[in-house]
């Protein structure tokens, strides 16, 4: 890691949070439609919104203006959530759905809190039903992380039980990574280290497994230019014990981001007009502002405190 890792890694998280929230309207929820028949992709795209802008206030290691940016799209997700009652509404008309308690994990954590929510949470959190989810193990995964944000009770050994039976878990060849694979294995490290809040989330045989080969899966798309991919192993990277920053990497991500803050998927060509550039290509720049930020945080030794046990 050097001076120049970290300016990088600052301007391209700067200058993808400003993106975002010139193209805040496109997160707007539909109204005018029942809440249970809101498209599932619009809900995933301002939860991801909020992820991004609530972990660069977790940090706090941005600037004055991407502070405030971060703050204002965060507020704004959760006024479009309605401050909660969307969330519990959808939760009780699909009782065994995690969505609502995965969305309000985030909100929670950044201290935004929805009382009846929380009661409905905590009561199906007691039922049986929450002990045999039918997900695939790294989304269970997601959902204990969940849980643990909002201070729900652990569920003992869960981790434990769930872990090894990921793909990551299973620690496979590693030319039998694809891209499905990629982006499981990437959440099974976010969701073990609490977004590299907990390094130590991640077991001592998967970090020993993903030091040896992540070099490898890096220099791949970094070769192919899947900035979306690239750039959530860049925040895996910040996720282990002992990070390696990958500086050239960096220099390819800059170099790939528009000069209006946008990150492009590295697949499809990207329009001009941002609207329209919005929707295959919000998600690699939301992903630029999570990598950005953990890496500016890592570098910088800031260790936020772990979400609630």
């Amino acid at each position: 890691m050097d001076a120049l890792t970290v300016r990088l890694a600052h301007q391209v998280c700067d200058g993808a949070l400003a993106w975002l929230d010139r193209v805040r309207g496109c997160f707007a929820l539909p109204r005018g439609v029942p809440d249970h028949e809101i498209d599932g992709s619009a809900l995933k795209a301002l939860m991801e919104l909020s992820l991004a802008a609530w972990l660069v206030q977790r940090e706090a290691v941005a600037g004055p203006d991407s502070g405030r940016t971060a703050d204002g799209l965060l507020r704004f997700a959760w006024n479009e959530f309605r401050e909660g009652d969307l969330l519990y509404r959808l939760q009780r008309h699909t009782p065994a759905a995690t969505f609502p308690l995965e969305v309000y994990s985030i909100f929670a954590a950044a201290g935004l809190r929805h009382s009846a929510l929380e009661e409905l949470i905590a009561y199906q959190a007691g039922l049986r039903a929450s002990r045999v989810l039918e997900h695939v193990p790294n989304r269970c995964l997601a959902v204990l992380a969940a849980a643990r944000r909002t201070g729900l009770p652990p569920m003992p050994d869960a981790a434990d039980v769930l872990t090894p039976r990921t793909w990551l878990g299973g620690t496979p060849e590693p030319w039998m990574l694809d891209g499905n694979n990629a982006y499981g294995m990437t959440h099974t490290v976010f969701h073990l280290t609490d977004w590299g809040a907990r390094p130590e989330g991640l077991p001592p045989a998967l970090d020993d497994y993903l030091r040896r080969w992540l070099p490898v899966w890096v220099e791949v798309f970094d070769e192919t230019a899947v900035w979306d991919l690239l750039g959530e192993l860049l925040a895996v990277d910040m996720c282990l014990r002992a990070p390696d920053f990958y500086r050239p990497v960096w220099e390819h991500l800059a170099r790939a981001q528009r000069d209006d803050g946008m990150v492009p998927n590295g697949l499809t060509r990207p329009s001009q007009e941002p609207e329209i550039a919005f929707l295959n290509h919000h998600h690699p720049t939301i992903v630029a502002v999570v990598a950005g930020t953990v890496t500016v945080a890592r570098a910088m030794n800031r260790t936020p405190a772990p979400a609630p046990a």
